[in-house]
């Protein structure tokens, strides 16, 4: 993709979309060269000022394999794996259900979540959950008894 644009949004969309590129239009002959041989040859690319915003967004965050108990301000394991279920989006109801409890029990957790977080509803969990990579986008927590641990074992 070639664009004058330098935002954010079109660099996620453009690559969502399958682009393989992304130039800018102030990009030299030889970038735009290069850029075409790169992606015919299967590589991708970005405009350097793209790659250096992407580059200081990723520092930002957590490091990768860092366990997310330490962006989680002291909450349990339990209560980790409520504020990665709110951040999907499930109810009250569909939290109990998926980790064996009761939706009063559910309720005291989030209670306690928002206490610790000092934090005022679900949304603020959601955003925290996100922000501190909790959770990221694109990615599910499984069900229990699926297979994996990481819920049915807290």
């Amino acid at each position: 993709m070639l664009t004058t644009f330098n935002l954010d949004e079109y660099v996620y969309q453009a690559l969502k979309a399958g682009a393989s590129g992304f130039l800018l239009k102030d990009a030299s002959r030889e970038q735009l060269t290069g850029a075409v041989r790169a992606v015919a040859a299967g590589e991708t690319l970005l405009a350097p000022a793209i790659t250096r915003r992407l580059i200081e967004d990723f520092c930002r965050g957590p490091a990768p394999g860092a366990p997310a108990a330490d962006a989680a301000g002291g909450l349990s394991e339990r209560e980790l794996g409520v504020v990665r279920l709110v951040a999907q989006g499930l109810s009250n109801a569909e939290i109990a259900a998926r980790l064996y409890l009761s939706e009063a029990t559910v309720k005291s957790h989030i209670a306690r979540i928002l206490a610790k977080l000092s934090l005022r509803d679900r949304v603020q969990i959601a955003v925290y959950a996100y922000e501190h990579g909790i959770v990221r986008p694109g990615h599910r927590t499984p069900s229990p008894g699926r297979g994996t641990k990481s819920l049915g074992s807290v």
